[in-house]
């Protein structure tokens, strides 16, 4: 069991790695660029390349059933749901296989005005409610993980 994280724009590194050196759950951050990690034998960091999509091509290479993937992003979430990892976005959402289809429709959907010239507002600023709600989540996805029976 572990946590993946998509690390470039994460807002809660710091909560992870609370929860991860509680549980003693190990940690890989990936990045598409240089991240200050805590020095702890728990917390690895891997520096993909700057091509297109190399930081989800990983995270999805490496999920599994036993893992915890942490991600906004809903097409990578996809990738992980597919790859039977548990998926949390940052503000607490799990990402489920039945929940999924409608998020990428939603996305989808969104891009097209975009493209189409239509100011649309962005996502709702990050708060201390989505940081409860993400620790709760992350606690309970690890919790459903650790009562498996081993495979």
């Amino acid at each position: 069991m572990r946590i993946l994280v998509d690390a470039d724009a994460c807002p809660v590194k710091e909560e992870i790695y609370k929860v991860a050196f509680r549980l003693d759950v190990p940690v890989v951050l990936v990045a598409n660029s240089h991240l200050r990690v805590p020095p702890h034998p728990l917390i690895t960091r891997e520096t993909v390349t700057n091509v297109l999509d190399a930081a989800d091509d990983r995270i999805a290479e490496l999920a599994g059933p036993d893992d915890v993937v942490v991600t906004a992003d809903i097409l990578l979430a996809d990738r992980c749901i597919k790859a039977g990892a548990t998926v949390i976005a940052p503000t607490g959402k799990p990402f489920t296989a039945a929940s999924i289809g409608s998020a990428i429709a939603v996305r989808a959907i969104m891009v097209d005005l975009r493209a189409g010239g239509d100011q649309i507002g962005g996502a709702a600023p990050f708060s201390r409610q989505d940081r409860s709600r993400f620790l709760q989540a992350l606690d309970e996805a690890l919790g459903r993980l650790s009562r498996r029976p081993a495979r």
